[in-house]
Formats: C-alpha cells, sequence, structure tokens
C-alpha cells in the first residue's frame, strides 16, 4: 500500500511521525525525511583525536569539501548538537574528525563511549569556504589543531582531480604525536603540485608567525584558507590576510576581541518592541542571553548563518577582524557586537 497521498488529496495516508516511530523499528536509518547517520567504526587519530566513519541515510544531500555539518547526539536522554567538517568517501559514507576537550561532554563521548552501530540526526551541509571543482588558481591552506580536518577534505579533492592545480598546506601542532592523517598528507604530496609541511611549536599556542619571507611573498598569486582555534586565525589574518590574493578563515573557538570597546547601547528589537540596553564587549548573542533571550543559534563561530538577522540601523563590529559595518545589512549575532544604538529585525 502507498503511504503517499492519492491525486488531489493534500496530506499523505501515514503522519511523517507515525512512520517513523514504526519504520524506525525496523531500521533507524528509515524516516521520513529526517537526515540521519549510523556509525560503522572508528579509528584513533594522533594522540588527540578519533576519527568516526558514518553511513548516511538517503535524506542527506551530501556536502562539498571545507563545509561543515550539525551532529545530534544523545547522551543521558539530553539531545546535544556539535558541529564538524567532514570527509566525504562515496556512497553516502563520510567521515568525522573529534578531538577529546577537557570537559567536553560531546567530544568525550563521541571519542570513547559511541559504539558503532549507533545512530545520529545530521544536518545538511553548509559553509562557504569550498573551491571549485574547476578553480585551479594556487591554493595555500593554512591549519591548526582541528582546523586541519576540511583542509584535509580539500586536500583530498585537489590531489584527486590530478590537474597538477598548485596547492600547499601548511599545519601546525604542539605536539608531532597529535598530528592527524600524517602518513596520508603525506601521501598526497605525491600528486602534481600537492606540498605539505608541518609545525611543532612545543606546548605554547600554535603560532604562525613563524611563516618564511618566500612564502608570504606567493601568498600575493594565492587564495590562503585558513582554520583553526581563535587565536591562529586572527594571527593568520594580521599576517597574511593582507598580502594574499583572496583571504577566507573560520575559527572553531572564539579569538580574543579586536578593538574591544566598553560601555553599553540600546537595542531595539523590532518584531517583539523590546528595548534592552547590552555591552559592545560582548557578542550580540551572548547579550542577549544575558538578557534571558534565546535567539535561534547553530555553530557560535559565524558559519552556518542560523542566528544571522537583519540589522535595520545602527552599526556593529565583527569581532575577529575588528571591523565596523553601519549598512542596513544582515548581521550574526554570534560574531557581532554592537558599536552604536541598533534595530534588530528579531
Amino acid at each position: 500500500m502507498s503511504l503517499m497521498p492519492a491525486p488531489g488529496n493534500r496530506r499523505p495516508l501515514v503522519s511523517p511521525a507515525l512512520f517513523d516511530f514504526w519504520a524506525g523499528r525496523l531500521n533507524p536509518l528509515w524516516t521520513w525525511d529526517q537526515p540521519r547517520a549510523r556509525l560503522l567504526d572508528r579509528r584513533q587519530e594522533g594522540s588527540e583525536a578519533v576519527t568516526l566513519t558514518l553511513q548516511a541515510n538517503r535524506h542527506w544531500r551530501g556536502c562539498v569539501a571545507g563545509q561543515h555539518i550539525e551532529l545530534g547526539v544523545e547522551i543521558d536522554g539530553r539531545r546535544l548538537r556539535r558541529h564538524y567538517s567532514p570527509t566525504v568517501l562515496g556512497g553516502g559514507r563520510f567521515e568525522i574528525t573529534v578531538k577529546r576537550m577537557g570537559g567536553g561532554r560531546v567530544s568525550t563521548y563521541l571519542a570513547d563511549q559511541a559504539a558503532p552501530g549507533e545512530i545520529f540526526q545530521l544536518g545538511q551541509a553548509f559553509g562557504d569556504m569550498v573551491v571549485r571543482p574547476d578553480d585551479s588558481e594556487p591554493l595555500l591552506l593554512l591549519a591548526a589543531g582541528s582546523g586541519i580536518t576540511p583542509m584535509r577534505a580539500l586536500l583530498r579533492e585537489r590531489a584527486a582531480r590530478g590537474a597538477g592545480a598548485e596547492t600547499t598546506l601548511m599545519y601546525w601542532s604542539r605536539k608531532r604525536e597529535a598530528l592527524c592523517f600524517e602518513a596520508e598528507l603525506q601521501a598526497m604530496t605525491a600528486a602534481p603540485g600537492i606540498r605539505v609541511r608541518h609545525w611543532i611549536t612545543g606546548e605554547g599556542a600554535p603560532r604562525i608567525d613563524a611563516l618564511a619571507d618566500d612564502v608570504l611573498a606567493e601568498a600575493g598569486t594565492q587564495k590562503v584558507l585558513a582554520c583553526g582555534p581563535g587565536g591562529f586565525v586572527q594571527a593568520a589574518r594580521s599576517r597574511v590576510g593582507g598580502l594574499a590574493r583572496h583571504f577566507q578563515a573560520e575559527a572553531f573557538s572564539a579569538s580574543a576581541p579586536v578593538g574591544g570597546e566598553d560601555g553599553e547601547v540600546e537595542v531595539e528589537l523590532a518584531r517583539s518592541g523590546r528595548r534592552l540596553r547590552l555591552p559592545r564587549a560582548l557578542s550580540l548573542l551572548e547579550g542577549l542571553e544575558a538578557q534571558g533571550l534565546k535567539p535561534r543559534h547553530g555553530c557560535r563561530m559565524g558559519i552556518c548563518n542560523t542566528c544571522a538577522c537583519q540589522r535595520q540601523s545602527g552599526a556593529t563590529r565583527h569581532l575577529p577582524s575588528g571591523e565596523r559595518h553601519d549598512e542596513p545589512a544582515s548581521v550574526r549575532l554570534c560574531v557581532h557586537a554592537p558599536s552604536t544604538d541598533l534595530v534588530l529585525d528579531l
């Protein structure tokens, strides 16, 4: 019997919730329209991370190298969500690499407890730190810590293309034993135009100020992509951003605000009519949450755009770069702070 509506009917014969309830008892990946993934395998990746191989159901639309996905994990009856950058393997399979974080509830669970066969909720891919398949311009990839995961996907794509497009990966780690994908990355250097360099920085934060003059000189003809902790991305932007032909970066942790501003401003929420006093030193998301509000948000890194809304008037400051914006436009609450009185479409 077909579960779809007969011609002229507007509703299916079975509700999606009821279908998911019964179909899930036969196969947890069978859903009406919800993307899900099953954990197939796990392996240690360096001394601090684990790579998980997952199989998605047919509702997942796939991922472009460099993008992110949201993974929903159930721990002690509570659904938690985190964002990861997958490497697509084909046939609906993909890998994510999870670094154990001190006190990190989800990272610790995924790295140490999640067992093959477990089912996770899965979000569709997002993010624009990607390279077009037909793009053959020189590419410089800068990665530190977990920032290697999207760069691995981008490098695999370029190596598989075999077109000889000049691509250099520079990868910083505090300890050699913590390097991820070391053998795989080295093997990719056999492809034309692929170069990989590792930098071991000791127990201090990953440093980018050790870039040689010849690398900086080449940046003027390259597209430069950087990913890592906030401080690393901030340093990359300062060191390379002004020299590169094109520079794009994503941080997976907050960086120190550039050009912090003191005091408070008045923020009007146009749709609700509320007026609030918010600190200029905090992101709009943090300021609104401190007032007891719960705006929609996702990655808290300025990537997924879940928290984006329209700035109708006033000026905001982009926290990672310190740039000020005052034209009516979309603003991401998690990475923008108020500089002047604002009107937001919230």
